[in-house]
């Protein structure tokens, strides 16, 4: 439907019934070999191998659905599948960088990003730099002839800086370098990159968009034609495809996102105005509070927020930390996050930052607020910081 609400786009997006039986969801197709017909659909599929289904890894018709979803929630031309969240991030930096060139990425980027960054592209001759995640235009003064990619994560997914994404976006404009920026935290449903003028989108559709901590995928979604055949040349020239059922799974997630996330969002609030009145917790890092930095740049470009945030604590000695998180019923202690279960996670910030520096002492934790009640949520914590009392 044109002008159809988000909602409305999550409900019916990359849906076809009257193409399956009156089917309402599409078919898991499970395919590697794609037979022809004759010789000349054969030639007909070389010739144009991205538009037609001719092999398993390039696309079927759930792979089709799920992309054509997410490129429309996106306002994309179109969208890449890949099998999680860092395939995605590698398969989009492959696409736009060679030997010679000059890639920006922020500070406060997911950490294999990082890694990748320094121990893929550097060894092929790129040159990486990073840069303050508040830069803003400022990114003007770094910006070189040679600048092929600037790399946003906004906000970042452990210190929580919210980007200046049109800013950066035209500055990167004036030498040719293409935008993209890990979206993870805003989903689709509440940030569109794509309209402030980045050129790539990434999600790790591993967390939100599947939902349900029980798949592993990733997607691309392309501003442009060129953009999309640039990525999805890097996905097929290296393999890259995500499995059938995951996508399916991602398909599937993807009707629950908004009501989901409300709860997410909701919990994630609760819990985090509670531990900000908490004596243990200095500071809280959510773009919703005016103290979170780019809290104003969320206001104008995202407005809604996702359940996973920081805290600073005071500094405490790890066997207080370990009496604290160790005993938890309800928080997991685990990396991933954006299914329906809550987590906790101590991060080491200082360890990761190169073009900025991490000063505060204190302890951060990052927490993911799941779908269970906030109250019994909220007694968990609790509990723990009773027992990290008793531990000092």
């Amino acid at each position: 439907m044109k002008d159809a609400r988000k909602d409305t786009v999550l409900g019916h997006a990359g849906r076809s019934p009257r193409d399956n039986h009156g089917i309402v969801n599409p078919p898991v197709y499970h395919c590697s070999t794609v037979l022809f017909p004759t010789l000349a659909a054969l030639e007909a599929s070389d010739r144009t191998p991205f538009d037609t289904i001719n092999y398993g890894r390039i696309g079927t018709p759930t792979t089709l659905a799920f992309e054509q979803a997410v490129a429309e929630l996106e306002g994309a031309y179109r969208a890449v599948n890949t099998g999680s969240g860092l395939n995605a991030i590698a398969t989009a930096l492959l696409a736009f960088t060679k030997a010679g060139d000059h890639v920006l990425i922020t500070d406060s980027a997911y950490g294999p990003t990082r890694r990748f960054a320094n121990d893929t592209l550097v060894p092929y001759g790129v040159e990486v730099e990073y840069f303050d995640p508040t830069i803003g235009a400022g990114i003007a003064a770094l910006l070189k002839p040679n600048t092929s990619v600037v790399f946003l994560e906004s906000p970042g997914s452990l210190t929580f800086e919210v980007q200046d994404v049109p800013a950066i976006a035209a500055a990167a404009k004036t030498v040719g370098a293409t935008v993209m920026i890990d979206n993870t935290w805003a989903t689709p449903l509440f940030f569109q990159p794509l309209r402030f003028g980045a050129d790539v989108s990434i999600h790790a559709a591993t967390k939100y968009i599947v939902g349900h901590a029980d798949a592993m995928l990733g997607v691309i979604a392309c501003a442009d034609e060129a953009s999309w055949l640039a990525v999805k040349k890097a996905a097929t020239r290296t393999g890259t495809c995500a499995g059938p059922d995951d996508i399916y799974l991602g398909l599937r997630g993807l009707r629950t996102l908004s009501v989901r996330l409300r709860q997410h969002e909701e919990s994630a609030l609760a819990l985090a105005g509670w531990l900000s009145k908490r004596p243990e917790v200095t500071r809280i890092l959510h773009p919703a509070f005016a103290d979170c930095p780019g809290h104003e740049i969320w206001k104008r470009d995202i407005g809604r927020s996702s359940g996973l945030f920081s805290v600073v604590m005071k500094a405490v000695p790890k066997p207080a930390l370990s009496a604290m998180l160790d005993s938890l019923e309800l928080f997991g202690l685990g990396y991933s996050w954006g299914g329906f279960e809550s987590l906790i996670l101590p991060a080491r910030p200082a360890t990761m930052r190169t073009a900025t520096r991490w000063t505060d002492p204190g302890t951060v934790l990052r927490l993911h607020a799941g779908l269970e009640d906030v109250d019994d949520l909220i007694r968990d914590l609790d509990g723990a910081f009773t027992r990290l009392n008793n531990a000092l």
